[in-house]
């Protein structure tokens, strides 16, 4: 890696969004953490990105741990929490949701992302970097099915929030990447054809002029994010 590489950790990196950018970032010569559950798909993303991987689930503390030995003493120009769980699918009404099943996902998309964002902050500070909270646009809407999804990201999203107004010298942002054609919206629609939703890919640029842009913290629709061709 070059000396003044920049650095950066990424949640749910094996595919959709989180590969996405690893292989954005990679082609600019960042240094990478990458984690997700899939360890044979994560092992692809790493040979491509000469990253850091572990192979584990944010959920687990004890993957957590091993997140911040990786991390060490080093500073963080990016934590990109973007590991997200579903839930059932379909998706059921909230009159019907498991409920152990809605704790699995706020442990996933509420406690996991602040759990990592508080071993990184130091990490963070010292690099003058950036954290990113994956959202969705069902953390604002009231969709049916998207009780327990949508919940959670709305919570993510104030924790984004309320984090961002305690460290007001770093940026801290929630990001709305939009559909997108990935294996997680195809488990919300079992059975239809999302060919119609952009790949993860094109989403990129607009969390790339983000990082680069550095706007005040806050919640941002990639849609409505200005992007130079």
């Amino acid at each position: 890696m070059p000396e003044n590489s920049k650095r950066a950790l990424i949640t749910g990196a094996s595919a959709g969004f989180g590969r996405a950018v690893a292989l954005a970032l990679a082609e600019r010569d960042w240094e990478l953490i990458l984690v997700a559950r899939g360890a044979d798909r994560l092992e692809t993303v790493r040979s491509a990105t000469r990253a850091t991987a572990i192979a584990g689930d944010v959920a687990d503390p004890a993957v957590r741990e091993r997140i911040a030995a990786a991390v060490g003493e080093g500073g963080l120009d990016l934590v990109l929490n973007n590991a997200s769980a579903l839930g059932p699918s379909p998706l059921p009404a909230l009159e019907r949701y498991p409920l152990d099943e809605l704790a699995a996902v706020f442990t996933t998309n509420v406690i996991a992302p602040l759990a990592i964002l508080q071993l990184t902050l130091p990490a963070l500070r010292a690099a003058d970097g950036v954290a990113v909270s994956v959202s969705s646009d069902a953390a604002i809407g009231g969709y049916e099915g998207w009780g327990g999804y949508g919940a959670s990201k709305a919570a993510l999203d104030q924790l984004t929030n309320v984090l961002a107004a305690e460290n007001p010298s770093l940026r801290i942002y929630s990001f709305d990447p939009g559909d997108m054609r990935t294996e997680m919206h195809q488990a919300a629609f079992p059975g239809e054809d999302i060919s119609d939703r952009p790949e993860p890919e094109t989403v990129v640029p607009a969390l790339l002029h983000l990082l680069d842009t550095r706007p005040p913290s806050g919640r941002y629709i990639a849609s409505e994010l200005s992007v130079s061709s």
